[in-house]
Protein backbone atom coordinates (compact mmCIF):
# COMPACT_ATOMS: atom_id res chain seq x y z
CA UNK A 1 0.00 0.00 0.00
CA UNK A 2 1.43 3.48 -0.93
CA UNK A 3 1.75 6.53 0.84
CA UNK A 4 -1.30 8.91 0.41
CA UNK A 5 1.03 11.81 0.73
CA UNK A 6 3.41 10.21 -2.36
CA UNK A 7 0.50 10.03 -4.19
CA UNK A 8 -0.42 13.26 -4.18
CA UNK A 9 2.80 14.69 -4.81
CA UNK A 10 3.72 12.67 -7.90
CA UNK A 11 0.17 13.80 -9.20
CA UNK A 12 1.17 17.31 -8.69
CA UNK A 13 4.81 17.07 -10.57
CA UNK A 14 3.01 15.50 -13.00
CA UNK A 15 0.55 18.44 -13.61
CA UNK A 16 2.59 21.36 -13.39
CA UNK A 17 5.16 19.44 -15.04
CA UNK A 18 7.98 20.27 -12.77
CA UNK A 19 9.39 19.08 -9.16
CA UNK A 20 9.95 22.06 -8.27
CA UNK A 21 6.84 23.91 -8.86
CA UNK A 22 4.89 21.01 -7.29
CA UNK A 23 7.03 21.70 -4.26
CA UNK A 24 6.29 25.60 -4.30
CA UNK A 25 2.55 24.89 -4.47
CA UNK A 26 2.47 22.06 -1.87
CA UNK A 27 4.89 24.15 0.47
CA UNK A 28 7.58 21.42 0.75
CA UNK A 29 11.01 20.92 -0.16
CA UNK A 30 11.64 19.80 -3.61
CA UNK A 31 13.54 16.98 -1.89
CA UNK A 32 10.78 16.03 -0.80
CA UNK A 33 9.28 15.52 -4.03
CA UNK A 34 12.01 14.32 -5.37
CA UNK A 35 12.33 11.05 -2.90
CA UNK A 36 8.51 10.72 -2.95
CA UNK A 37 8.48 10.20 -6.70
CA UNK A 38 11.22 7.70 -6.20
CA UNK A 39 9.61 5.53 -3.37
CA UNK A 40 6.61 5.32 -5.72
CA UNK A 41 8.75 3.82 -8.65
CA UNK A 42 11.17 1.92 -6.65
CA UNK A 43 8.18 0.59 -5.19
CA UNK A 44 6.36 -0.38 -8.52
CA UNK A 45 9.69 -1.03 -10.15
CA UNK A 46 9.03 0.91 -13.17
CA UNK A 47 10.03 4.24 -14.55
CA UNK A 48 6.92 6.71 -14.31
CA UNK A 49 8.63 10.04 -15.59
CA UNK A 50 11.33 10.79 -18.26
CA UNK A 51 13.30 13.59 -16.52
CA UNK A 52 15.96 15.77 -18.13
CA UNK A 53 17.51 19.22 -17.21
CA UNK A 54 14.92 21.41 -19.40
CA UNK A 55 11.80 19.07 -19.56
CA UNK A 56 9.82 16.25 -17.51
CA UNK A 57 7.27 13.68 -19.40
CA UNK A 58 5.68 10.90 -18.61
CA UNK A 59 6.06 7.12 -19.21
CA UNK A 60 3.73 5.15 -20.79
CA UNK A 61 3.39 2.84 -17.57
CA UNK A 62 3.84 6.45 -16.01
CA UNK A 63 0.50 7.75 -17.65
CA UNK A 64 -1.07 4.69 -17.39
CA UNK A 65 -0.96 5.20 -13.34
CA UNK A 66 -1.36 9.12 -13.61
CA UNK A 67 -5.12 8.39 -14.23
CA UNK A 68 -5.29 5.92 -11.74
CA UNK A 69 -4.06 8.47 -9.20
CA UNK A 70 -5.62 10.96 -10.14
CA UNK A 71 -9.35 9.08 -9.92
CA UNK A 72 -7.94 7.98 -6.56
CA UNK A 73 -7.57 11.66 -5.49
CA UNK A 74 -10.51 12.96 -6.72
CA UNK A 75 -12.67 10.18 -4.68
CA UNK A 76 -10.59 11.74 -1.80
CA UNK A 77 -11.41 15.33 -2.12
CA UNK A 78 -14.78 14.87 -3.01
CA UNK A 79 -15.02 12.68 0.41
CA UNK A 80 -13.35 14.99 2.36
CA UNK A 81 -15.90 17.49 1.09
CA UNK A 82 -18.67 15.00 1.86
CA UNK A 83 -17.92 15.15 5.10
CA UNK A 84 -17.26 18.46 6.01
CA UNK A 85 -20.87 19.09 4.69
CA UNK A 86 -22.02 17.06 7.32
CA UNK A 87 -20.58 18.97 10.31
CA UNK A 88 -21.49 22.50 8.59
CA UNK A 89 -24.98 21.67 8.15
CA UNK A 90 -28.07 19.42 9.62
CA UNK A 91 -27.92 16.21 6.85
CA UNK A 92 -28.53 12.41 7.19
CA UNK A 93 -30.35 10.54 9.69
CA UNK A 94 -30.82 11.67 12.59
CA UNK A 95 -32.15 8.49 15.04
CA UNK A 96 -34.18 9.72 17.89
CA UNK A 97 -36.11 7.64 20.91
CA UNK A 98 -39.08 9.28 22.83
CA UNK A 99 -41.39 8.60 25.51
CA UNK A 100 -45.05 8.01 24.22
CA UNK A 101 -47.33 10.05 25.11
CA UNK A 102 -44.67 12.85 24.64
CA UNK A 103 -44.03 12.22 21.51
CA UNK A 104 -47.28 11.22 20.38
CA UNK A 105 -48.68 14.66 21.38
CA UNK A 106 -45.80 17.08 20.96
CA UNK A 107 -42.81 15.91 19.35
CA UNK A 108 -44.69 14.50 15.87
CA UNK A 109 -46.28 17.25 15.66
CA UNK A 110 -43.10 19.47 15.84
CA UNK A 111 -41.25 17.27 13.16
CA UNK A 112 -42.70 18.81 9.86
CA UNK A 113 -41.71 21.95 11.35
CA UNK A 114 -38.06 21.31 11.80
CA UNK A 115 -37.56 19.43 8.92
CA UNK A 116 -38.92 22.02 6.81
CA UNK A 117 -35.82 23.89 7.90
CA UNK A 118 -33.55 21.01 7.07
CA UNK A 119 -34.30 19.16 3.73
CA UNK A 120 -31.41 17.35 3.94
CA UNK A 121 -32.34 15.39 6.76
CA UNK A 122 -33.79 12.44 7.80
CA UNK A 123 -35.49 10.81 10.91
CA UNK A 124 -35.85 8.17 12.28
CA UNK A 125 -38.18 8.38 15.49
CA UNK A 126 -38.80 5.39 17.89
CA UNK A 127 -41.76 5.93 20.63
CA UNK A 128 -41.09 4.07 23.46
CA UNK A 129 -40.83 4.58 27.22
CA UNK A 130 -37.75 2.22 27.30
CA UNK A 131 -35.02 3.61 28.09
CA UNK A 132 -32.88 2.79 25.11
CA UNK A 133 -28.89 2.65 25.07
CA UNK A 134 -27.66 5.30 23.15
CA UNK A 135 -24.57 3.98 22.27
CA UNK A 136 -25.36 0.04 21.76
CA UNK A 137 -28.55 1.18 19.84
CA UNK A 138 -26.87 4.21 18.14
CA UNK A 139 -29.38 6.73 18.89
CA UNK A 140 -28.26 10.26 18.10
CA UNK A 141 -30.43 11.15 20.89
CA UNK A 142 -32.93 10.89 23.10
CA UNK A 143 -35.63 12.61 25.09
CA UNK A 144 -36.23 11.41 28.88
CA UNK A 145 -39.00 12.81 31.31
CA UNK A 146 -36.77 12.45 34.90
CA UNK A 147 -35.63 14.40 37.62
CA UNK A 148 -32.11 13.46 36.92
CA UNK A 149 -31.26 12.69 33.05
CA UNK A 150 -29.13 9.74 33.97
CA UNK A 151 -25.06 9.55 34.33
CA UNK A 152 -22.45 9.30 31.36
CA UNK A 153 -24.33 11.63 29.64
CA UNK A 154 -24.69 14.96 27.92
CA UNK A 155 -28.37 16.34 29.22
CA UNK A 156 -29.79 19.54 27.85
CA UNK A 157 -33.39 21.02 29.91
CA UNK A 158 -35.95 21.40 27.41
CA UNK A 159 -38.68 22.63 29.61
CA UNK A 160 -40.44 21.78 32.94
CA UNK A 161 -43.15 18.87 33.51
CA UNK A 162 -45.45 19.91 35.86
CA UNK A 163 -48.35 18.08 37.24
CA UNK A 164 -51.53 19.28 38.11
CA UNK A 165 -54.36 17.71 40.29
CA UNK A 166 -57.51 18.16 37.81
CA UNK A 167 -60.99 17.23 37.98
CA UNK A 168 -64.01 18.05 35.36
CA UNK A 169 -66.60 20.46 36.14
CA UNK A 170 -69.46 17.58 36.73
CA UNK A 171 -66.98 15.72 39.28
CA UNK A 172 -66.32 19.01 41.41
CA UNK A 173 -70.31 20.07 41.16
CA UNK A 174 -71.19 16.69 42.47
CA UNK A 175 -68.34 16.51 45.02
CA UNK A 176 -67.44 19.70 46.03
CA UNK A 177 -64.06 21.61 46.13
CA UNK A 178 -61.28 20.42 47.96
CA UNK A 179 -59.92 23.35 49.82
CA UNK A 180 -56.81 22.25 51.28
CA UNK A 181 -54.79 18.82 50.63
CA UNK A 182 -56.20 17.26 53.93
CA UNK A 183 -59.46 17.55 51.88
CA UNK A 184 -58.51 14.81 49.33
CA UNK A 185 -59.14 11.95 51.72
CA UNK A 186 -62.87 12.68 51.44
CA UNK A 187 -62.40 12.49 47.06
CA UNK A 188 -62.33 9.55 44.72
CA UNK A 189 -58.44 10.33 43.74
CA UNK A 190 -57.16 8.09 40.92
CA UNK A 191 -53.80 6.97 40.79
CA UNK A 192 -51.34 6.97 38.07
CA UNK A 193 -49.52 3.74 39.05
CA UNK A 194 -46.29 3.96 36.58
CA UNK A 195 -45.00 6.35 39.35
CA UNK A 196 -45.44 4.39 42.36
CA UNK A 197 -46.85 6.68 44.51
CA UNK A 198 -47.87 3.96 46.85
CA UNK A 199 -51.34 5.86 47.65
CA UNK A 200 -49.34 9.10 48.60
CA UNK A 201 -49.58 12.11 47.08
CA UNK A 202 -46.45 14.80 48.01
CA UNK A 203 -47.73 18.16 48.19
CA UNK A 204 -46.17 21.53 48.94
CA UNK A 205 -48.18 22.84 52.08
CA UNK A 206 -48.58 26.17 53.25
CA UNK A 207 -45.42 24.91 56.37
CA UNK A 208 -43.69 22.70 53.84
CA UNK A 209 -44.36 19.47 52.14
CA UNK A 210 -47.04 17.46 53.35
CA UNK A 211 -47.77 13.63 52.05
CA UNK A 212 -51.21 13.08 51.87
CA UNK A 213 -52.73 9.60 51.80
CA UNK A 214 -55.37 9.33 49.08
CA UNK A 215 -57.81 6.14 47.66
CA UNK A 216 -59.74 5.53 44.76
CA UNK A 217 -61.99 3.02 42.44
CA UNK A 218 -59.32 3.07 39.18
CA UNK A 219 -55.48 2.68 39.01
CA UNK A 220 -54.02 3.04 35.67
CA UNK A 221 -50.33 3.07 34.22
CA UNK A 222 -50.43 4.92 31.19
CA UNK A 223 -51.53 9.36 32.09
CA UNK A 224 -53.24 9.79 28.68
CA UNK A 225 -56.09 7.49 29.78
CA UNK A 226 -56.03 8.59 33.11
CA UNK A 227 -56.90 12.25 31.70
CA UNK A 228 -59.48 10.08 30.05
CA UNK A 229 -61.24 9.03 33.40
CA UNK A 230 -60.87 12.32 35.03
CA UNK A 231 -62.69 13.85 32.18
CA UNK A 232 -65.51 11.87 32.30
CA UNK A 233 -66.30 13.18 35.37
CA UNK A 234 -64.92 9.47 37.84
CA UNK A 235 -62.80 11.26 40.10
CA UNK A 236 -59.83 13.69 40.50
CA UNK A 237 -56.14 12.81 39.58
CA UNK A 238 -52.56 14.51 39.60
CA UNK A 239 -51.63 14.89 35.69
CA UNK A 240 -48.73 16.15 33.12
CA UNK A 241 -49.95 19.50 31.79
CA UNK A 242 -48.52 18.71 28.47
CA UNK A 243 -51.48 16.07 28.41
CA UNK A 244 -54.18 17.66 29.78
CA UNK A 245 -53.23 21.51 29.25
CA UNK A 246 -55.61 22.26 26.31
CA UNK A 247 -58.40 20.61 28.68
CA UNK A 248 -57.50 23.01 31.13
CA UNK A 249 -57.39 25.83 29.26
CA UNK A 250 -60.67 25.30 27.37
CA UNK A 251 -62.51 24.79 30.54
CA UNK A 252 -62.81 20.54 30.13
CA UNK A 253 -60.84 20.51 33.73
CA UNK A 254 -60.18 22.23 36.16
CA UNK A 255 -57.12 22.59 38.43
CA UNK A 256 -57.72 21.77 41.98
CA UNK A 257 -55.58 23.22 44.51
CA UNK A 258 -53.61 25.34 42.68
CA UNK A 259 -49.75 25.37 43.41
CA UNK A 260 -49.88 22.30 45.94
CA UNK A 261 -47.94 20.42 43.62
CA UNK A 262 -44.48 20.22 43.52
CA UNK A 263 -42.47 20.65 39.89
CA UNK A 264 -40.14 17.85 40.09
CA UNK A 265 -39.48 16.43 36.52
CA UNK A 266 -37.78 18.05 33.42
CA UNK A 267 -38.12 16.67 29.72
CA UNK A 268 -34.43 16.03 29.25
CA UNK A 269 -32.53 15.91 25.49
CA UNK A 270 -29.90 13.70 26.28
CA UNK A 271 -26.74 12.55 23.80
CA UNK A 272 -23.21 10.74 24.07
CA UNK A 273 -20.81 12.71 25.35
CA UNK A 274 -19.16 14.24 21.80
CA UNK A 275 -16.10 16.84 21.43
CA UNK A 276 -17.52 18.01 17.84
CA UNK A 277 -21.70 17.99 18.81
CA UNK A 278 -23.09 16.85 14.96
CA UNK A 279 -25.18 19.62 13.54
CA UNK A 280 -27.99 17.66 13.15
CA UNK A 281 -28.22 17.20 16.79
CA UNK A 282 -27.50 20.78 17.89
CA UNK A 283 -30.34 21.87 15.47
CA UNK A 284 -32.74 19.57 16.82
CA UNK A 285 -31.73 20.69 20.71
CA UNK A 286 -32.06 24.23 19.25
CA UNK A 287 -35.07 23.68 17.73
CA UNK A 288 -37.15 22.16 20.68
CA UNK A 289 -35.57 24.28 22.87
CA UNK A 290 -37.27 27.60 21.09
CA UNK A 291 -40.53 25.33 20.40
CA UNK A 292 -41.03 24.24 23.99
CA UNK A 293 -38.89 27.27 26.84
CA UNK A 294 -38.85 27.68 30.06
CA UNK A 295 -42.99 28.15 30.43
CA UNK A 296 -44.27 25.38 27.36
CA UNK A 297 -47.01 26.33 24.78
CA UNK A 298 -49.17 23.54 26.98
CA UNK A 299 -48.84 25.60 30.61
CA UNK A 300 -49.62 29.34 28.90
Amino acid sequence: MHDINDLLLFAHVVKVRSFSEAARRLGVSKSRVSKAVARLEGDLGVRLLHRSTRSLSLTEVGEAYFEHCDRILEELSLADTAISRLHQEPRGKLKISAPVAFSTMHVASALPDFMACYPDLTVDLTISDRLVDLAEEGYDIALRISREPGQNLVARQLAPIRRMICASPDYLARRGMPLAPADLVRHNCLSYTFLDTQEVWHLKGGDGDVAIPVSGTLRINDDEALSQAVLGGLGLAMLPTFIVGRDLQDGRLVEVLPGFVPTERFIYAVHLPNRHLPPKVRAFIDFLLARFGPTPYWDR
